[in-house]
């Protein structure tokens, strides 16, 4: 047996339980190895009999006096009974269907158990405890500090204790070290083996915290190494260089109606320089909601059009997609641009002749870009398919979506019939996330970062409000009164439609009814958008007209609702979170957020930047199905500030970086997940990360650091 020897081989485990370990994605010795715990319980304080309360899980130690095992005959269950006694006082043991017990446990022989004291006819028992006898050298579940992991069905703490202790000493100094020594010493971390037995069963919390320190270390050092060797084999690729055509910029920034920000410029500059370099360039635009990032992007495709290349602008709906079309036309009307709209759709293409849009088959669309007629292509994921292909690709502009990556971009690659010198094209990606500090040096640390950090002139700040349940009627008057003024609302709602029985079966289905109440307490009093569109334009708001979107109905009927409402013929939108990354309606004023502690702070500010883009002083309503005293710390840091990098850091503290930005769904282990939050060992650790690749870029010298970055960057999928 070794590292990669398959789980079914290791003695007691065989087929179905491998199966159930794939479930937690181990599959091989090393993976059961290092699957951590995510927390302890201490049992190592042994409490007397006569002490112990109701309800509470405690670790006594006893003699058994006596034990038996009956059958009851309404449920036909196993009983198995004990007496055990210390030497302040005796209490009743019950354990269900383990009758095997009685083969195991003897009268006469001593005991540790770890259990919770229940009551019940008989008065007070312990109900179903851990055990071990007070003999056993190695006490694994009981009076010690006893792991307990991320579990799932069939699969409990106790039997991977009971697979992991003889599989460490089997192990035991055999697990090869990937961190070099030099830093291990340096960083006063735990050798590795030494860390791996006090990571799973610690001789006290402070070696365990040391060992969690160990392995927070080496995961956050391997995305390091990760990324910035990323970063540093893309400084190593070919692109064309884009000359920064100063005169056509100026001329660009003049025909704006409205003045650029120095955050704009200063980004634009950086941006324009950047395009310059012989490499590709590998930037995030970060900038707050309304902040004016599409048009330092336009900057950016201009520039590149006027030297001969094309641009790609690729954007997460079709709602956005359609509206950065007709953003991006508005902006070059005058330059005499070519712009094409792909989604899985409607094709449209505004030639450099005319200023409307026209309808256009998606053959005639695709040969028009592969013929390079087309300057700009914007769309949805439809741009990666196999029958797009480009003349001259010299820009790729993502909007919110960051991590689109390096296959993706070798993607695009194949698709220009430039592939002579092999360039790779620029990239641009553009966020309305604020991204925390230690994100950005981890998760984002291949992405140079530019930031604008100031709102256009002219802008009111948004008044956010936590709305009580007896303000509701009043609240709804005041968006009459705003409508009456000419202006729009935005009523936002977290489902399309009650699933609740069916989505309520499954999780009690899978997780036990306990879930099940939970999540229907939990639910309860939550809007739905059908729901919500029924009541308001039928009793709330009769006379106004009030509209449905969610992200089910055909992209046709999306894109109707959406230039009707931004075309003033609507008056309330009701509307599930589709609207919440770049929509612009400078009409709207109101943002009211039904169930608003369904959402995260990021994407409730996201909500808010939908409003206050013109000059009108806009509200952004927070109903909550809570009580107002027990309004979560989200909703009221939304209060407290507008300032959303400040409003991202504060997300971090409250949520953990697990439910920032997707973040969990990229596979990053916990414990490295748990360290986002912490500056400082962020930064130690991209330090250690950064010096290693400038003296050893290749890690010829550090193999097993070299696998263990490969085997990482199978698990963590970053792009």
């Amino acid at each position: 047996m070794n590292l990669a020897t398959p789980v079914k081989e290791i003695p007691r485990v065989g087929t179905n339980y491998a199966k159930r370990l794939a479930k937690l994605e181990i599959k091989t010795v090393y993976d059961l190895i290092f699957h951590f715990p995510h927390r302890y319980e201490d049992f190592s304080k042994i409490t007397p009999i006569s002490r112990l309360k109701l309800n509470e899980t405690s670790c006594i130690k006893g003699k058994i006096l006596e034990i038996k095992t009956t059958r009851t005959w309404k449920r036909r269950i196993y009983l198995t009974e004990a007496l055990v006694e210390d030497a302040t006082a005796a209490i009743k043991v019950v354990w269900f269907n383990q009758p095997y017990l009685t083969k195991t446990l003897k009268k006469g022989e001593e005991v540790y158990l770890v259990g919770k004291v229940m009551i019940g006819k008989g008065g007070a028992f312990l109900s179903n405890p851990s055990y071990e006898k007070t003999d056993k050298k190695d006490l694994v579940h009981t009076a010690r500090l006893v792991p307990i992991y991320p579990e799932t069905a069939g699969l409990s703490s106790r039997w991977l204790r009971y697979i992991l202790r003889p599989l460490l000493e089997k192990f035991e100094n055999k697990i090869p070290e990937i961190l070099p020594q030099e830093l291990i010493k340096q960083q006063g971390l735990l050798p590795i083996n030494e860390a791996v037995w006090q990571v799973h069963f610690p001789d006290s919390i402070k070696i365990a915290k040391e060992a969690q320190k160990r392995f927070a270390f080496q995961e956050l050092f391997l995305i390091e190494l990760f990324v910035l060797r990323e970063k540093l084999r893309m400084a190593k690729e070919k692109a064309v260089p884009i000359p920064f055509n100063l005169e056509l910029i100026q001329r660009f920034t003049k025909s704006l109606p409205f003045k650029l920000t120095d955050a704009q410029k200063k980004a634009a500059w950086r941006i324009l320089k950047n395009l310059e370099r012989p490499y590709p360039m590998n930037r995030l635009l970060q900038g707050d909601v309304g902040s004016g990032k599409t048009v330092v992007a336009v900057m950016a495709a201009l520039n590149t059009i006027r030297a001969g290349w094309q641009v790609t602008f690729m954007a997460p709906t079709e709602i956005l997609a359609n509206q950065h079309f007709q953003s991006v036309a508005r902006l070059l009307r005058g330059f005499r641009i070519d712009v094409g709209l792909l989604t899985g759709k409607s094709d449209r293409w505004i030639s450099k002749k005319l200023n409307d849009p026209i309808e256009i088959s998606r053959q005639k669309l695709l040969q028009r870009t592969k013929e390079g007629k087309i300057d700009i292509l914007i769309g949805t994921h439809a741009l990666i398919q196999d029958k797009v292909k480009f003349k001259k690709l010299g820009l790729v502009v993502l909007d919110e979506q960051h991590r689109f990556g390096v296959k993706q971009r070798a993607k695009l690659l194949s698709k220009t019939n430039n592939t002579t010198k092999k360039e790779i094209p620029h990239l641009l990606s553009m966020t309305a996330t604020p991204i925390p500090r230690t994100l950005a040096l981890t998760i984002y640390g291949d992405l140079d970062l530019s930031l604008i950090d100031e709102l256009p002139r002219g802008r009111k700040q948004v008044v956010t409000k936590i709305v009580r349940p007896e303000e509701r009627e009043a609240t709804y008057e005041f968006i009459r009164q705003e409508i009456k003024k000419g202006r729009q609302a935005f009523i936002i709602c977290p489902r399309i439609e009650d699933s609740g029985a069916q989505d309520l079966n499954l999780i009690a289905a899978f997780q036990g009814n306990s879930n099940r109440t939970r999540a229907l307490t939990a639910w309860q009093g939550v809007k739905t958008v059908k729901e919500e569109y029924e009541r308001l334009s039928q009793k709330v708001f009769p006379e106004l007209k009030v509209v449905m979107l969610h992200g089910k109905m055909p992209g046709k009927e999306k894109e109707r609702v959406m230039n009707n409402f931004k075309n003033k013929k609507i008056d309330i939108l009701v509307s599930t979170s589709v609207v919440e990354v770049g929509v612009d309606i400078p009409n709207a004023t109101i943002m009211m957020i039904e169930g608003a502690e369904r959402f995260g702070l990021a994407q409730l500010h996201q909500f808010r930047g939908r409003v206050g883009r013109a000059t009108y002083q806009s509200y952004c309503f927070l109903l909550t199905t809570q009580p107002y005293q027990k309004s979560s710390r989200r909703l009221r840091a939304l209060i407290k500030t507008t300032n959303g990098f400040k409003l991202a850091e504060d997300d971090l503290k409250i949520r953990g970086p697990g439910d920032f930005s997707g973040v969990r769904q990229w596979g990053i282990p916990d414990l490295a997940m748990a360290s986002l939050a912490n500056l400082s060992f962020v930064e130690t650790t991209r330090n250690a990360a950064l010096e290693l690749l400038h003296q050893d870029l290749k890690l010829k010298n550090y193999p097993y650091l070299k696998a263990a970055i490969k085997r990482f960057g199978k698990k963590v999928h970053l792009e």
